[in-house]
């Protein structure tokens, strides 16, 4: 399988973008587990989606969830789920094993991540564009397709428009 890119990505960005061009996207790629295995983990949530994709599953949380970061540790129990979190009051990625992050950091302040190995995915972050800092002058307009290919790459879950 081939890298993930932004363009990878773009119709789900689109899909999760309304008319006022206010992005709403919490979800989780989730390694090795099924649709099923995903939502028992996090059963007394109700306004989750769980979408089978290529290596796993991914889990979407509707921007209604009060605890996605929470249910992402859960959901990383025995495995890995990369959260990517972008909305009016939020843009932020983090990495999960086994139930601890590994690392994460704002979409806009790499320089500010935090975990037990925040240094991780720099040169994954750094190739799609997303090491960015408080001084980056020059912010891709597609930070959202770059984070959701980051969550690709380090899980393994490769989630198609069908």
């Amino acid at each position: 399988m081939s890298k993930a890119t932004a363009r990878t990505y773009t119709w789900l960005y689109r899909d999760s973008t309304d008319d006022a061009g206010d992005t709403w996207l919490e979800v989780a790629f989730v390694r090795g587990l099924s649709p099923d295995e995903a939502l028992a983990r996090v059963a007394p949530e109700k306004e989750l989606y769980a979408s089978p994709a290529a290596g796993g599953t991914v889990v979407f949380f509707g921007g209604l969830s009060e605890h996605p970061h929470h249910l992402a540790g859960l959901l990383s129990a025995g495995t890995s789920a990369a959260l990517v979190v972008v909305t009016v009051n939020d843009d932020r990625f983090s990495y999960y094993e086994d139930g601890r992050l590994v690392t994460g950091f704002s979409l806009f302040s790499y320089d500010l991540r935090e975990g037990l190995a925040p240094d991780l995915l720099g040169p994954e972050t750094e190739d799609l564009g997303l090491h960015l800092t408080g001084e980056s002058i020059d912010f891709p307009r597609d930070y959202v397709t770059r984070a959701l290919a980051l969550a690709d790459r380090v899980t393994g879950v490769r989630l198609s428009r069908r």
